[in-house]
């Protein structure tokens, strides 16, 4: 298997400077490379042989295996329920004439298998696509911030120097990152409505029996094989029926029944029941993920995420630096204390506090200068 998903083990790289959060590494990163790696696997016939085997009397197999996978299989659900052996051969399999009238039971058609591969590439590409646009607004402005504080042992001349910028940036830019919050936070919007659009395309995509795909195996689980109405067998049959016409020795159109085998709806209906899942965790999780950064709204809680995450610096530079701090300042700060040594987060702080109290007191000494009246002799 290595050499299926050696190709793709870069996806799963860590980042020296992190410019986001886990919950939106579990789209691009997770999520993206579940997709691809199932979208690689389903091609591989090493593994799993052919996707599809027709049997038909008087046609060539390799011919019919073509014909069928191009112009698609069929079942008849309300048949796949039936006793296998005794009322039907297969699940879904049957000749709807010996069961009542010949209009009395819908055939369904499969042509999904013949895309399944694109569909999930195309998937993993919509997750991949916030990533994308964060990394477009971001600039790379996380990683000139960070550059070599996150290294615990470092030069003290350097050190001092690297703060000194850093200073001088928040001192100059101060109350001006709003709108390099709000793309994030709008990133963080996108891959929720993403995951959410997923749900509703993959539906869409398997004939809208995916939303409840997942609780209908869940509830024939426990029932007795061979009589249960499996709902794998309905979204992803393992036998299906093929019809070929050609012309008769006399010249009139021949219609030829043909059995086919579909040995890549075992390797599917496995896939779809763990992205039903993986879909709804994700889902979830971004959900709550967006009330959080709502509640980061609120002052005095972005000042307790801030203590937590420079769980070493001062309580009162924190609380300083806070007070001082738009929305758009905090999210900057934040981001950039994850890229910090923890030790060099606490002594960034005290120097960053520091600036703030100095530039404080010089506003009240003007304001009270201001307030003098002046006196003439």
């Amino acid at each position: 298997m290595y050499d299926v998903f050696g190709s793709i083990r870069g996806l799963l790289k860590i980042d020296s400077v992190s410019i986001d959060n886990n919950i939106f590494r579990l789209h691009y990163k997770g999520t993206m490379f579940i997709l691809v790696a199932f979208s690689l696997l389903i091609t591989q016939k090493q593994y799993f042989g052919d996707p599809i085997d027709c049997i038909v009397e008087g046609v060539d197999s390799g011919i019919m295996d073509t014909y069928c996978w191009i112009h698609s299989t069929f079942t008849i659900p309300a048949l796949t329920g039936g006793v296998i052996g005794e009322e039907i051969p297969h699940p879904g399999i049957a000749n709807p004439s010996l069961h009542g009238p010949d209009d009395q039971y819908e055939v369904k058609h499969h042509k999904y298998y013949q895309w399944v591969t694109l569909f999930l590439y195309l998937q993993a590409i919509m997750f991949y696509v916030p990533r994308y646009l964060w990394k477009l607004w971001e600039g790379g402005k996380m990683k000139m911030l960070a550059m070599q504080l996150n290294a615990p042992i470092l030069d003290e001349d350097v050190k001092k120097e690297r703060m000194a910028e850093l200073i001088d940036y928040f001192n100059i830019y101060l109350h001006n990152h709003n709108i390099y919050a709000f793309r994030f936070l709008l990133c963080e919007v996108l891959n929720f409505v993403n995951v959410i659009g997923q749900i509703y395309f993959t539906d869409r995509f398997l004939g809208y029996e995916f939303t409840t795909y997942g609780t209908r195996v869940f509830a024939v689980s426990e029932q007795e094989f061979g009589t249960r109405r499996d709902p794998m067998d309905e979204v992803f049959p393992k036998v299906a029926k093929c019809s070929f016409h050609k012309y008769g020795p006399s010249g009139t159109v021949e219609r030829l029944d043909g059995l086919c085998v579909l040995p890549v709806n075992i390797l599917n209906e496995k896939i779809f029941i763990i992205l039903w899942f993986w879909f709804i965790v994700v889902a979830v999780i971004s959900g709550v993920g967006l009330l959080y950064r709502l509640a980061t709204f609120i002052p005095a809680f972005r000042e307790i995420l801030l203590r937590t995450r420079s769980r070493l610096a001062s309580p009162d530079h924190v609380q300083t630096i806070s007070r001082n701090c738009q929305f758009g300042d905090w999210f900057v700060l934040h981001q950039l204390i994850k890229n910090m040594d923890p030790f060099i987060c606490k002594e960034f702080f005290a120097d960053l506090a520091k600036e703030f109290e100095e530039k404080a007191h010089a506003r009240i000494g003007s304001t009270s200068a201001d307030a003098i009246p002046l006196t003439h002799s």
